[in-house]
């Protein structure tokens, strides 16, 4: 299967089933005598592991790491990184009576039709459990944006029609709540409306903010590979997600260039700052150096109890009840995804950023 694998320079590939023996991933091109213990990719994965809440699936994981290679005396040796988590709680006979028929909202239907067999069992590569393969790499990826004075910051803005209020904007609020609100008031709004949608046999989408800060002006590249196509394809190609913006995203298309155009100035410092950012740290896919603010819109998740009606693979009628243990909202749980795939493309860009100019080189190696 093409396509496990992402980023250039630092990059990771992801393997695994829901309900095979294990999941995992390999990284590859991080840099040796980085600090990294087992204990930094845990806390990452902490944050998407099931049965955290009451409102999210109850499939007991401990998604433990173990890091196979790559490290030694708690740095980086420079050599591939290679992660697993056991699989330890799958209840396969959960799936069987979908092994000939096609769930709505989930990707049985497609994978039949590009391989002509699909693992069944909890969606197999397509379940969001993959997703752990991601976060451990993006955690290894946030390790070298914290040493580099970036940060990455990701939380939900809404869950369903309930919105974060910008005015009442507070960063310790998002981890004191279940769905990772920085909003109090919002963050109880919400848990209402998703154990109301449970109560009702039916789901709930949302919408993830990532805020990434002092990031150096001129990462990206000025055609195909703009930072913002990269950031689009790293967080568009998590299982959940129909929609993708930067910066003031779908509102600029209503804008004025007047209102939309951010003015630059000189600060205090004499360097060349924005005096608003509507378009959100980019601009010709290029980094600007102002905050990289950008927004993924995640369908509520397709596996709900009601009856649905769909069609078996050889073409009957089927009226389908969906069990197992299953999120009634998944966006809690792709906070971390967010931000972690987010922090792949960063750390790859400012590797591949070095050779961009010739001072680069020659202030590294004329010394």
């Amino acid at each position: 299967m093409a396509g496990s694998s992402f980023g250039r320079l630092f990059r990771i590939s992801t393997w695994g089933e829901s309900h095979g023996k294990a999941v995992g991933v390999v990284v590859d091109g991080c840099p040796a005598g980085l600090p990294l213990t087992e204990a930094d990719i845990q806390a990452c994965l902490d944050m998407r592991k099931p049965g955290q809440s009451s409102v999210t699936t109850q499939r007991k994981e401990s998604d433990t790491v173990e890091i196979l290679s790559g490290t030694f005396e708690g740095l980086t040796t420079g050599t591939p990184i290679s992660m697993i988590v056991r699989n330890t709680s799958a209840r396969s006979g959960d799936y069987s009576e979908i092994a000939h028929c096609y769930r709505p909202g989930h990707a049985d239907y497609t994978f039949d039709m590009k391989y002509g067999f699909r693992d069944y069992r909890g969606g197999g590569r397509s379940s969001a459990r993959e997703t752990i393969g991601r976060v451990a790499g993006g955690a290894v990826a946030l390790k070298i944006l914290e040493a580099c004075g970036i940060s990455v910051t990701a939380y939900t803005s809404a869950i369903g029609p309930v919105c974060v209020d910008k005015a009442a904007f507070d960063a310790a609020e998002i981890f004191r709540n279940p769905v990772y609100m920085p909003d109090k008031a919002a963050a109880e709004a919400a848990m209402a409306l998703i154990l109301d949608c449970r109560e009702k046999q039916d789901s709930v989408g949302g919408v993830i903010e990532c805020l990434i800060s002092h990031v150096p002006a001129g990462l990206g590249e000025p055609v195909f590979d703009k930072l913002s196509a990269d950031l689009a394809k790293a967080i568009c190609s998590i299982g959940a997600v129909k929609g993708f913006e930067i910066g003031d995203g779908t509102l600029a298309a209503k804008a004025f260039g007047s209102q939309n155009n951010d003015p630059f100035a000189i600060d205090e410092d004499g360097s060349v700052i924005k005096k608003t950012n509507h378009s959100g740290g980019l601009l010709g896919g290029i980094s600007d150096g102002s905050d990289i603010i950008l927004r993924a819109h995640v369908k509520p998740t397709p596996s709900i109890f009601r009856e649905q009606q769909t069609v078996s693979d050889d073409g009957r009628p089927v009226t389908l009840s969906i069990k197992g243990r299953h999120d009634p909202v998944v966006v809690p749980r792709a906070v971390i995804v967010v931000k972690c795939m987010a922090a792949l493309v960063i750390a790859d860009a400012l590797m591949a950023n070095m050779t961009a100019r010739m001072d680069y080189l020659t202030d590294f190696y004329r010394k």
